[in-house]
């Protein structure tokens, strides 16, 4: 096997570790492509590939976690990760961790992390790696990992998300969920909402967006209730997607551009959260993105001819 095989059959490894401590698309498919040319300039060959090109991706992570961070304290509104519509790493012995790590609510958990927390964390409770290996990553000693692991762990113990066990009820109450969407079914829509669901919106500053976090069954029903049928009146179509491992979908405008992602916390048979990605720089990584200004001057140009 060539070093450009040996790569390629480790790219989506690296690409899950750079996801999750990065929560960024493009930033992790830029640390999979320097790990690339630091591998293929490499004079020697190492004792273990994966080990190499694992230490690289987690590096280089890490120092781009640690500029990221200084970015996303002057972030305008809530910071959510980048969508990522298809993990594409598999281990069938780590799917449970797999899964819940990449979601949405387990990402924003992990940005209370330090940089070599997080990544220690990653590494270990997700990907399994033994200390010698992590170590080696982070540049420090396995003792430290250790107690970098016990704050880790204490950090996240509280705050971790928890979903629904069962795939199929996840999936049946998402399909639920945005058939009342599009309808406009408030009352359906309440009775699919946990007591203390909250609508949130990440636009950065660069697409419309709830004035404030959205608080309550009947506040969450009566908004979402109250927009989307104008929304399909002007041809927004709603694309069932799995978003982080959760249910979710892809909102497109009638040219099939990107509007919208909408990712489902579900919690005792109930959604509790609705996260909307809106900012098109979170976005563009699939697809043409839509001008969420102007479909909504379309929407209250619709809503007052109604009127």
């Amino acid at each position: 096997m060539d070093k450009v095989e040996e790569f390629e059959e480790l790219r989506p490894l690296l690409f899950s570790i750079a996801y999750r401590i990065l929560g960024s698309v493009g930033e992790a498919e830029d640390a999979v492509q320097e790990t690339w040319l630091r591998f293929d300039a490499s004079p020697t060959v190492p004792a273990s590939t994966k080990a190499f090109l694992s230490t690289t991706i987690t590096r280089l992570s890490i120092d781009v976690l640690r500029s990221a961070r200084v970015r996303r304290e002057e972030y305008v509104g809530p910071w959510f990760p980048e969508p990522l519509l298809d993990d594409p790493y598999q281990d069938p012995a780590r799917s449970v961790e797999l899964a819940d790590s990449v979601s949405m609510a387990a990402l924003l958990l992990l940005e209370r992390l330090s940089p070599l927390e997080r990544a220690v964390f990653l590494l270990r409770e997700v990907f399994a790696f033994d200390f010698q290996d992590i170590a080696e990553a982070v540049d420090r000693s396995e003792a430290a990992c250790r107690q970098l692991l016990v704050r880790a762990r204490r950090h996240m113990h509280d705050g971790r998300p928890r979903f629904a066990a069962d795939r199929r009820e996840r999936q049946e109450l998402a399909t639920r969920f945005f058939d009342a969407l599009q309808n406009g079914d408030i009352g359906g829509l309440r009775e699919l909402l946990s007591a203390d669901a909250q609508l949130v919106g990440d636009g950065g500053g660069k697409a419309p967006n709830f004035a404030r976090t959205i608080v309550g069954a009947d506040n969450v029903a009566r908004l979402l209730g109250s927009v989307f049928p104008t929304l399909v009146e002007l041809d927004i179509t709603c694309e069932p997607h799995e978003v982080n491992g959760q249910p979710g979908a892809i909102y497109r405008d009638r040219d099939g551009r990107i509007l919208q992602i909408f990712a489902l916390d579900v919690l005792d048979g109930r959604i509790q959260t609705i996260r909307a990605v809106l900012n098109p720089d979170k976005l563009d990584h699939l697809g043409p993105v839509a001008d969420a200004w102007a479909i909504t001057r379309e929407v209250q140009r619709t809503r007052r001819r109604a009127d």
